[in-house]
């Protein structure tokens, strides 16, 4: 349309699509985030103190320095049409309140998995379950190791068949990539079949 505006013009917008990068506390979602965002992410992290003694579990993660109060944000442009918007969970219970508002608008999540303490992420999994939002299961290799193959994974964690479970390594763009793709083609495959 000739004379219209770029910036006020609903017609050029591009479509978003809110996704959740979630689990629990430690397990590379902010690294997630921050590897395969486009832009420098926002990231609310501070450092660990001493008043979270006796709070946060560092049990397999005692190098931890930092952690999540909020959020993180990042973005990927799949196209000119298509923008795709992460959102990274605090890890935290004391935080989780949070999810709740996190989750409105999101079409699906990303469950990441810390194979030292898969305990870590049955609360993102319920809470992505009971929600009835789609999502799939990244198993985030530290160290760039995986000890366990994906279906061992998903047994241990119960996880549906339906549900996407990959290995995965968070510091790794093309990684992060993949993991983000299966959920857009699970997404695309429930939307064909409703």
């Amino acid at each position: 349309m000739a004379g219209s505006d770029p910036v006020t013009d609903a017609s050029s917008a591009p479509d978003t699509v809110k996704i959740l990068i979630a689990g629990g506390f430690g397990v590379g979602k902010t690294t997630m985030v921050g590897s395969v965002s486009e832009i420098a992410p926002l990231r609310t992290e501070e450092p660990l103190t001493t008043a979270g003694l006796g709070i946060d579990d560092l049990d397999g993660i005692e190098e931890k320095r930092a952690t999540t109060v909020a959020l993180d944000f990042g973005r990927i442009s799949i196209s000119r049409e298509l923008v795709l918007y992460l959102f990274g969970t605090p890890g935290q219970q004391r935080f989780w309140f949070m999810w709740n508002d996190l989750a409105l608008g999101a079409l699906g999540a990303v469950v990441l998995v810390d194979v030292r303490r898969p305990e870590s992420s049955f609360a993102a999994i319920d809470f992505f379950e009971r929600r009835e939002i789609p999502f799939v299961v990244g198993v985030n290799g530290f160290h760039g190791k995986h000890p366990y193959p994906a279906e061992d994974i998903r047994d241990a964690l119960a996880v549906p068949e339906h549900v996407r479970v990959l290995l995965c390594d968070a510091r790794d763009r093309e990684s992060c990539r993949d993991v983000l793709i299966a959920l857009i083609d699970q997404l695309i495959a429930s939307a064909v079949q409703a």
